[in-house]
């Protein structure tokens, strides 16, 4: 089986998976995805993958379900509700970096065979946890603004589907913006920069235009 085509099923399997714990759970399974979500595509993300003739990153399915989380308790909860929830993916995520880079300080056993994958996943430079760190806390809060800016304006379910893909893949652009600016300034020739930055944002427009049934999902489910 292809790349893409594994790349569409695990991404249904990601959505399922979130209205599954709001299902289950309600907001409380939101805040929980989120903060979930956050930490697990961190970890994805060192794995690149070929996808439609582009290089990508693998974190990009499940990082794009925290938009959804945030744009359905912003839909049926309100805006305070998706800016907590904002709040603690960050606080998740900065937790989660600050231990494992103090858990790579201990010198490993003699007979140890963990130290080095965990190297492999959780060693990053200071330039990429600021840049993913600021992206994370600046495009939710931007997501959370424009969604409910957008909302006045569109207040039907008819237009559910234009704020969701309007707030998200905005959100997503400035996200990509950030995150590349400041992770890899300086590192790469201007083109090579560019081509990295279009690449991640062109998985991450896919993604949330995948989400829509599942933003009409649930919206139909009564908690």
């Amino acid at each position: 089986m292809s790349n893409e085509w594994i790349w569409i099923i695990f991404a249904l399997i990601n959505f399922c998976l979130l209205l599954g714990m709001y299902r289950l759970f309600g907001k409380t399974g939101l805040f929980v995805w989120i903060g979930m979500a956050t930490v697990i595509a961190n970890i994805q993300v060192v794995k690149t993958i070929e996808l439609f003739g582009v290089t990508a990153t693998l974190g990009n399915i499940l990082y794009g379900t925290a938009f959804l989380a945030t744009d359905i308790l912003n839909e049926k909860y309100g805006k305070e509700e998706a800016k907590q929830a904002v709040w603690i993916g960050f606080s998740t995520l900065l937790v989660m970096t600050t231990i494992m880079q103090g858990a790579l300080l201990f010198t490993p056993a003699e007979g140890d065979i963990a130290h080095e994958a965990m190297a492999t996943l959780f060693s990053i430079g200071p330039q990429i946890a600021l840049g993913s760190l600021t992206a994370y806390i600046v495009s939710q809060h931007f997501d959370v603004w424009i969604y409910t800016k957008i909302r006045k304006i569109f207040k039907s379910d008819r237009t559910l589907w234009l704020r969701n893909n309007v707030s998200t893949m905005i959100s997503q652009l400035l996200d990509s913006a950030i995150f590349c600016a400041i992770a890899f300034y300086g590192t790469y020739p201007a083109d090579i920069w560019l081509e990295i930055f279009l690449t991640t944002y062109f998985i991450k427009f896919l993604v949330a235009a995948l989400d829509t049934p599942f933003m009409y999902w649930a919206k139909s489910i009564n908690r």
